[in-house]
């Protein structure tokens, strides 16, 4: 699996298994075992998700070493003020049967409480809760306010991110403040799929429409969080790593640019 090194050194997966509304433990454990037997390292939950013990029963059915894997998990919006931050983050800890998480975001730009959240997510990674840190869901001018004001910066934004919604701006004022993107929904939950654009580049590479939507997240330098429960889904998704996108099918991919959002449109949040 490919890395990509965050601002303070820390190396993340280049591709991850989105864990979001995969709420059955036993279809975690499978996806999980599934993911692993792919080659996957990197998981991507979140406390508002409730599964993070499922995905501890699912690499520790796995198998695998805990240093071996990436792990993310997100503070969600009602635990971001002081007084529940700190018991939710231990308790997602706890879920997840570790000391630490390898990411820490937080999920949502809550006008009322990000500023303070932030400073709470500084202490984590200061004490090592946390070996990385960052936001989801955050607009250009969300991380102004941020950059202007921390002491840590954050070293990821996740957001919505594939084909029908490239946000360069977005991508391109991170990439300028070393804040790596990862890129949630990176096959729009499957709309798309059909487009006759990205079926003509799969068919030249020998790839399914999915697996171009992808790989085209990779080529823009962000990190994609495809979700499957599908084992041989969660194969193909992360079979994208033999064949590279050439000018003229990322031209032909910028003119798939139609502003569809499929989740949460925080561009409006104070």
């Amino acid at each position: 699996m490919k890395d990509v090194t965050l601002h303070n050194g820390v190396k993340m997966p280049v591709i991850a298994l989105g864990l979001w509304k995969n709420l059955i433990p036993t279809s975690v454990h499978k996806s999980v075992k599934a993911a692993i037997d792919a080659g996957y390292t990197h998981f991507d939950s979140a406390q508002i998700y409730k599964n993070e013990r499922f995905l501890k029963t699912g690499l520790k059915k796995a198998g695998v070493n805990r240093e071996d894997v990436f792990i993310t998990t997100k503070i969600y919006n009602s635990n971001q003020p002081d007084g529940k931050f700190q018991p939710s983050l231990e308790k997602s800890l706890k879920n997840l049967g570790t000391d630490y998480v390898e990411l820490l975001l937080l999920h949502f730009p809550v006008t009322e409480t990000r500023a303070r959240a932030w400073e709470l997510m500084e202490e984590a990674y200061e004490e090592g809760k946390a070996k990385a840190i960052g936001v989801s869901n955050y607009t250009i001018r969300h991380l102004e306010e941020l950059l202007a004001a921390c002491k840590v910066k954050p070293m990821v934004n996740q957001v919505e991110l594939h084909v029908f919604l490239q946000q360069p701006e977005l991508v391109e004022y991170c990439q300028k403040n070393d804040i790596v993107v990862e890129a949630y929904s990176p096959i729009a939950h499957g709309k798309g799929l059909d487009n006759l654009v990205l079926k003509e580049i799969a068919e030249k590479h020998g790839k399914s429409p999915a697996q171009i939507m992808i790989r085209w997240c990779i080529e823009i330098g962000t990190v994609p969080l495809p979700k499957s429960t599908h084992a041989d889904r969660i194969q193909q998704n992360i079979d994208v790593f033999d064949f590279k996108l050439d000018k003229d099918d990322m031209a032909k991919i910028a003119e798939l640019e139609e502003g569809l959002r499929t989740c949460w449109d925080p561009s409006d949040v104070e």
